[in-house]
C-alpha cells in the first residue's frame, strides 16, 4: 500500500515542530554573527595601475600597430613578472613585511582587460594602508627591474593607491553571512522536523491504527476535558436541585 501525506499533515508537522525550527534558525544566525563579527578579519583592498606603452618615435602608423600589438603580448609575460620572487622580494624588504613570498604573492592580483594596455594590481590585506603601500610597492620595484634589467622602458605607473579616511572592508559581508546562516538554519530546522516526524511511530490518530497496524477502526472514544465533565456534573446536580423544591413546594 502507497503511503501518501497531505499538505495538512506537512502543515501540521512545521507547526508542531515551530519551536525547534525557530531555535536553529536563531542559533545559526547567533553563531554566523558571533563568528562574522568577532572572528573573521575585515580585509581592505588597494588596486595600482601601470601602462604598457613603448616611447613614441617616428614610426609608420602600420609599425605602431605592430607595437601595440607586441606591447599586449608582453602584458601576459609582465602579469607573471610582477609577482615573481625577485620582486615579492624586495618589495618584502624594503616594506619590512613578515610574510612569507607565498603569502605575499596570495594577496596580490594582477590582470587587465582584454585589448587593453593598462594593467590593474590589486592588494588584499587586514590593514588597508599597508594593502596601498605593498601594491605600490610593487609597481614600483617591478617598473624598476624591467627597465635596468630588461633594457627597457615601456612600463608607466598610471594610477597610484591610495587609502581615504572611510575605505570600507570588501570583506567578509557580514549581513550577508547572517542573512545565509538564517536560510541554512530554516532548511535545516524544516528537515530536521520532518526526520523526527518520520521515525516517530507512536499512533497519534486513528488514522494510525489503520496505516499502521492495518487494524478496522471499529469506534472512536472521544476526549472529554476534566473541566467540561465538572461543569456537566454541576448542572445535573443543579437540575435535581430545582426539581426537589418543586416537588417540596407542591
Amino acid at each position: 500500500m502507497e503511503e501518501t501525506i497531505s499538505l495538512k499533515e506537512l502543515l501540521e508537522t512545521l507547526k508542531k515542530r515551530f519551536l525547534l525550527i525557530v531555535s536553529i534558525t536563531v542559533i545559526a544566525a547567533i553563531i554566523s554573527g558571533v563568528v562574522s563579527y568577532y572572528f573573521l578579519p575585515s580585509i581592505y583592498q588597494a588596486s595600482a595601475q601601470f601602462l604598457v606603452n613603448q616611447k613614441k618615435n617616428e614610426q609608420s602608423l602600420y609599425n605602431n600597430s605592430n607595437e601595440i600589438q607586441t606591447n599586449l603580448q608582453l602584458i601576459n609575460t609582465y602579469n607573471a613578472l610582477i609577482t615573481s620572487k625577485r620582486i615579492l622580494n624586495i618589495v618584502s624588504e624594503d616594506l619590512d613585511l613578515n610574510y612569507t613570498y607565498e603569502q605575499l604573492k596570495g594577496k596580490i592580483t594582477v590582470g587587465s582587460e582584454k585589448d587593453s594596455q593598462l594593467v590593474n594590481l590589486t592588494v588584499q590585506d587586514p590593514d588597508a594602508k599597508l594593502a596601498a603601500q605593498i601594491a605600490n610597492k610593487t609597481v614600483e620595484v617591478f617598473k624598476k627591474e624591467i627597465d635596468n634589467n630588461m633594457n627597457v622602458d615601456n612600463v608607466n605607473i598610471w594610477y597610484k593607491a591610495d587609502v581615504s579616511e572611510n575605505t570600507s572592508p570588501i570583506k567578509p559581508n557580514r549581513l550577508l553571512n547572517v542573512a545565509i546562516a538564517m536560510v541554512v538554519g530554516l532548511m535545516a530546522g524544516i528537515g530536521l522536523a520532518f526526520l523526527l516526524e518520520y521515525f516517530n511511530s507512536t499512533i497519534k490518530n486513528e488514522q494510525d491504527v489503520d496505516k499502521i497496524l492495518g487494524l478496522p477502526i471499529l469506534g472512536v472514544i472521544a476526549t472529554i476535558d476534566d473541566q467540561k465533565m465538572e461543569e456537566a456534573a454541576a448542572r445535573r446536580a443543579g437540575r435535581k436541585s430545582s426539581g426537589r423544591g418543586e416537588d417540596i413546594g407542591a
